[in-house]
């Protein structure tokens, strides 16, 4: 996790919540709760911070549960003011230990805790939280989520396909998520159509992580939505299909219209440069010919293995692009490639191979060196 968002949990912020809390609860023990939240704070890392943080609240607040949530829902702010969320940057995890709380010692009152986390996904997202409530009462959490599937604001809406999803990053699995799939596709179906950009994003990425659980229901879903489809479901089916059209699924790329054997040549393959300092880009080009006379849409990806710390390669799959080719047509395309150091990839030096994918057919392209910034 990036340290930024680690350290963003600081005294300053403890003291915030503090101040939030005193202002309706004049009784709060803010000097006791911030010594008490904060010790030990910087050694820890993001999740174990904002889980110290709940543990103060617990032991800071009423013992009640009930009048504990009150008090803490009547310090929130003010909800999103959009129904998107990039752009908002780290201030809605304010409310990651409040979540917490909830998640930690809600689960035995289970209509305050679903009240609060209704309340708190307007302003912060209750996806983990949410998900200790499915594993404890998973008739009655899918029940309310139906509910919710129709509420008016959407990040509530969204909360019911970002909860359920099968392989939620940073969270831990649910197996009664897994072990019921199809209980949950039933909430997908309210949301497919969602007008919020934001819920249809969130109802494409559960269906990719479906396309890895449970394919068979994932692609036969794909083929229900897809008949008379909007373009709108229409662009939430291609990017829920992402992760399988980066596999070479051949039924993936059937049902988007991208099955057919590519007929095509690739010239003039070009990496700019040909030598990349780790941390810098390279830039892969090159030109694609049709050698049929009927159009063709292809699928265009780029895959590059790269070298690991034991010298070995791993190949990650890159999107390029849709392309519709033209009888006899050709067409250049290219994709810059970063080579700086992610918390997900670390690059090291060697020889990197890379293939040009389309239509799930490979087509070596060469190779460009990395090496040692200097």
């Amino acid at each position: 996790m990036a340290e930024s968002l680690k350290t963003f949990f600081s005294k300053a912020l403890v003291a915030r919540i503090a101040a939030s809390i005193e202002r309706i609860h004049p009784d709060f023990p803010s000097k006791r709760f911030v010594a008490d939240a904060c010790r030990g704070l910087d050694e820890l890392e993001l999740l174990d911070r904002a889980r110290k943080i709940a543990d103060a609240l617990h032991a800071h607040l009423p013992p009640r549960y009930p009048e504990a949530v009150e008090i803490l829902l009547r310090s929130l702010g003010a909800e999103h003011a959009t129904d998107e969320l990039q752009g908002v940057g780290m201030a809605p995890f304010f409310y990651l230990p409040h979540t917490i709380f909830v998640a930690t010692h809600g689960l035995d009152d289970f209509e305050t805790s679903m009240r609060a986390q209704h309340e708190l996904t307007r302003r912060f997202s209750c996806e983990f939280s949410i998900r200790a409530f499915i594993g404890r009462h998973p008739d009655a959490t899918l029940k309310t989520m139906q509910r919710w599937a129709t509420d008016k604001n959407a990040h509530v809406r969204r909360l019911v396909s970002e909860g359920t999803r099968p392989r939620l990053p940073w969270a831990s699995r649910v197996p009664f998520l897994d072990a019921n799939p199809e209980r949950v596709l039933q909430l997908l179906e309210l949301l497919k159509d969602d007008p919020a950009s934001v819920v249809r994003r969130s109802v494409a990425n559960h269906l990719n992580d479906l396309s890895k659980t449970a394919p068979e229901l994932a692609f036969a879903t794909v083929k229900r939505w897809l008949k008379d489809a909007t373009p709108e479901r229409r662009a939430l089916v291609e990017h829920a299909m992402r992760s399988a059209i980066k596999r070479g699924d051949p039924r993936a790329l059937g049902l988007l219209g991208f099955g057919a054997t590519p007929r095509a040549e690739i010239t003039d393959t070009t990496f700019s440069p040909k030598r990349v300092s780790i941390g810098e880009k390279v830039r892969i080009g090159f030109t694609l010919h049709s050698t049929t006379e009927k159009p063709q849409d292809l699928v265009v990806d780029l895959v590059v293995h790269f070298v690991k710390a034991n010298g070995q390669s791993s190949p990650k799959v890159f999107k390029v692009d849709n392309v519709k080719l033209k009888a006899g047509q050709a067409q250049e395309v290219s994709k810059v490639i970063s080579l700086a150091v992610h918390t997900t990839r670390t690059p090291y030096p060697g020889r990197h191979r890379v293939d040009a994918q389309l239509n799930g057919t490979t087509f070596p392209l060469g190779a460009f060196t990395v090496v040692e910034a200097t």
